[in-house]
This record gives C-alpha cells, sequence and structure tokens, in this order.
C-alpha cells in the first residue's frame, strides 16, 4: 500500500492507504481510509474517515460518503438516472448537456453497503444502514434499516 498527501488536486487525509491501480480525480479522501484495486473515484466525491472501499467500485461526481463506512467490492453509484450519448440532433452530448440531469448522492456514517451494490442518484442512506449484496437500491434509505434486493426493500430494523 502506498500512502500519499496528495495527488493532482486529490484532497489526501493522513494515514490513507491506496492500492495498485486506483483512480482519483479531484476527489477528497478522510484520514484512515483505505481505497481496494481498481477504485475510481471522482471529482468533487466526498470519501469520510475510517472507511474501506473495497476494489472494483465506482463513486461518482456528486456522492458523498460518511464516516466509517464499509463499501464492498463493485459497489457502483449513479449520478445521472436517466442517461443518454446523443443530441436529439445526433451530435453527441459534452457535460453542459449532462448537467442538467446531474443528482447527488449522500451515504451517512457507518454505512455497510455489499458487493455489488448499485445505487441509484438522488438517493440518501441513513446513518448505520446496511444495504445487502447485489441490491439496487432506488429510494431513500432510513437510519439503521436493512435494505436488500432488486429492488431493494426494507428487511428490517437494526434495534442495538
Amino acid at each position: 500500500m502506498k500512502q500519499l498527501a496528495c495527488v493532482s488536486g486529490v484532497k489526501l487525509g493522513k494515514g490513507v492507504k491506496l492500492s495498485k491501480f486506483v483512480n482519483l480525480y479531484k476527489c477528497s479522501i478522510g484520514g484512515n481510509t483505505k481505497i481496494g484495486a481498481f477504485v475510481e473515484i471522482q471529482k468533487n466525491a466526498v470519501v469520510g474517515k475510517n472507511c474501506k472501499i473495497s476494489s472494483h467500485t465506482f463513486v461518482c461526481d456528486g456522492v458523498t460518503i460518511g464516516d466509517n463506512c464499509f463499501i464492498g467490492h463493485g459497489v457502483m453509484f449513479i449520478n445521472d438516472n436517466y442517461p443518454g450519448a446523443a443530441n436529439p440532433d445526433g451530435s453527441l452530448q459534452t457535460e453542459k448537456d449532462w448537467s442538467v440531469r446531474f443528482v447527488k448522492t449522500k451515504i451517512g456514517n457507518n454505512v455497510s453497503i455489499g458487493s455489488n451494490a448499485t445505487i441509484l442518484g438522488n438517493i440518501n442512506i441513513g446513518d448505520g444502514s446496511i444495504i445487502g449484496a447485489g441490491s439496487v437500491v432506488t429510494k431513500n434509505v432510513p437510519p439503521k434499516q436493512i435494505w436488500a434486493g432488486n429492488p431493494a426493500k426494507k428487511l428490517r430494523v437494526i434495534n442495538e
């Protein structure tokens, strides 16, 4: 594992550990977070402190992940719920065209998201919640709940 202070506009907290083959673009990663191999974290994304982001995960622009979160292997975050490639005139869309559909996603603190889950855009997952592996989250998840399935549904409330 490599420890770096800053890479081309990326803000890394103290003790961040990066595996090989990681793509980071103008994002912010909190201290003591571990980023697995083949992870991409795009511009304006924020990852909190003490997190583990497992391999092959994609964290796009507009995603905020709280502190103490576990993100499993191959988790995909979406920031455009209605993507397209071309305009009606056939020209390729640009970032300007895309910006009108851009949505944000917020993951609370102490959240666990299982491998291969997909989190659609404009979703909030509350503190202490768990998302099952392979789930497709299409609705906001309140704090301290376990959701799973496609589409993900509430399985139960976490009682402490």
